[in-house]
């Protein structure tokens, strides 16, 4: 008796332990899901406003040419022209917004406001920081320096100083320090320090040239030279930095927003590569090569990485994602209140490619801060077309989109329900080029002749990398190096979500397909 007690209690011991052991397991796991963080689930949401959602927009109104960013006080200080009085009047000045991220911005106010003088209103220019006080306005004043159009005289440039670290300009003479010479295009001064030689050096958009100036103490100019340009129209915004190749090599680049469409090119940032002798500019070929072949990236401004000991190592760009060719057709002002957006910041670099030099441009790395989930798609075949089981608004999509004999081949984006509205993306590989057709949505040519951007291909290319950035009103598109970029201006119905692939006359291969998802900015 006393036997199978004890074998009995040995039982209920061991039993009582495994009972105590299966409810340890289960508190655990119970525990680990309550911990755990869940994955967001991407929703096909209902959207109601054109803002968009991680690009740089006007709060309201109107905006349009950027000014190059400065940055000081752990800040970039961006200056873009405004106009309060839009659309029912006219003029701009000068509006402020800061970042420390170049993602997310603040707005603070117009700092050089229009028409408080004789000059008139106020048009693009530049802003340096002054450390050695060359001008006499106090060490590290800012000093900009603007176009203005004086009643019944030409384009002329007027300095503006600011001393309360650029949140207010003011003028000590309201007198001009670049008369205009007599000439119909005289603006756009874009003013940079040049180390080596000590001095200020000042550009300056003269129709079909671009005029270089020279000064030490920003009042006193002095012409020293002229680059002269071809066959793409009247000038605007010229730039002017040097940056350090992979290979060692230092290159100065000049840049300029510059028309080609007459001889098929695009609109947008042109660019040469070559040598800057402290007066003239000798380009290492005549051709310009283009930071965009989209409609929408003008009056782009590149600047210094502020955080990097090393400037030469990379660059940053924005641009205004519009076109004078339709600069006031936009859902945005109805709906919104506001016409104005800005491309996103791009960090460019130098790079040796085809025996010579070009800039590669990419989205700054801070925007995968915005990132609120990420969806990461198997290997798809197509022949045809497959709809893809993903919805977005706002979102990044990288692909590796590979074909052997397909004729065309990419992605349709912020599609319909019924397939009829969409953005096309992709490789016509018969032509050769890349391209970016907008004429299945909202867009904002109204004649037409601008639906579909390209960009040339090398020949006989079977492989390309997309990287596609898709906002509310807008697309970007970087392929592999991100040599070549297509900016586009496009309205899609806020509810066209969808997203599908598509190869004609043979099969495509989509790999390494990554959607990441933003949140918004405001």
């Amino acid at each position: 008796m006393l036997e199978v007690i004890l074998v009995n209690k040995k039982v209920w011991i061991v039993s009582s332990l495994v009972m105590l052991g299966l409810l340890l397991v289960i508190i655990a796991l119970v525990l680990s899901q309550s911990f755990r963080p869940k994955e967001k689930q991407v929703t096909h949401k209902k959207e109601d406003s054109y803002r968009p959602v991680y690009h740089f927009s006007v709060p309201d109104k109107w905006m349009n040419d950027p000014q190059r960013p400065l940055y000081f006080n752990g800040k970039y200080h961006y200056y873009y022209l405004y106009n309060r009085d839009y659309p029912k009047g006219n003029g701009t000045e000068w509006r402020l917004a800061t970042s420390k991220d170049l993602v997310h911005w603040k707005d603070d106010g117009v700092a050089i406001p229009k028409y408080t003088n004789k000059n008139g209103d106020i048009w693009t220019g530049s802003v340096v920081r002054d450390p050695e006080n060359t001008a006499g306005f106090g060490k590290n004043a800012l000093v900009a320096i603007v176009t203005q159009p004086p009643a019944q005289r030409d384009q002329e440039q007027f300095l503006w100083y600011s001393t309360d670290d650029g949140k207010t300009f003011k003028q000590d003479n309201e007198d001009s320090i670049l008369p205009n010479p007599g000439v119909k295009d005289f603006r756009d001064p874009k003013v940079i320090w040049d180390e080596s030689r000590h001095k200020w050096i000042l550009l300056l958009a003269e129709g079909s040239k671009i005029g270089f100036y020279e000064s030490n103490d920003l009042k006193d100019w002095h012409y020293t030279d002229g680059f002269m340009t071809q066959n793409i129209g009247v000038i605007e915004c010229p730039d002017l930095f040097q940056l350090r190749a992979g290979d060692g090599t230092v290159k100065w680049v000049l840049g300029a927003s510059a028309n080609g469409k007459a001889e098929g090119l695009p609109n947008t940032y042109a660019y040469w590569t070559g040598d800057f002798d402290g007066k003239k500019f000798t380009a290492d070929q005549d051709t310009p090569q283009w930071l965009d072949y989209g409609f929408d990236w003008y009056a782009g401004v590149t600047f210094d990485n502020g955080k990097a000991k090393d400037k030469l190592d990379s660059r940053y760009a924005i641009a205004w994602m519009n076109n004078w060719d339709y600069p006031n057709t936009t859902p945005t002002l109805k709906k919104d209140k506001f016409n104005g957006v800005n491309s996103i910041v791009r960090q460019i670099h130098l790079i040796k490619q085809d025996g010579g030099y070009s800039l590669a441009s990419q989205p700054v790395a801070e925007v995968d801060k915005l990132v609120d989930s990420t969806q990461r798609l198997k290997t798809v075949r197509v022949n045809g077309s497959k709809t893809l089981d993903v919805h977005g608004t706002a979102y990044q999509l990288d692909v590796d989109l590979s074909w052997t004999n397909a004729r065309n081949v990419g992605l349709r984006l912020r599609e319909s329900d019924n397939e009829k509205r969409h953005i096309d993306v992709g490789v016509f590989a018969e032509g050769g080029y890349l391209y970016v057709n907008r004429t299945f949505t909202n867009q904002p040519d109204e004649s037409k002749k601008y639906l579909e951007s390209r960009a040339p291909l090398a020949q006989d290319t079977k492989r390309v990398h997309l990287k596609i950035l898709v906002d509310k009103t807008s697309i970007e598109v970087f392929t592999d190096d991100g040599r070549t970029v297509l900016t586009n201006e496009v309205f899609p119905n806020l509810n066209d979500q969808g997203i599908s692939l598509y190869s004609e006359d043979g099969t495509a291969v989509f790999s390494n397909i990554e959607i990441k998802h933003f949140r918004s900015i405001h």
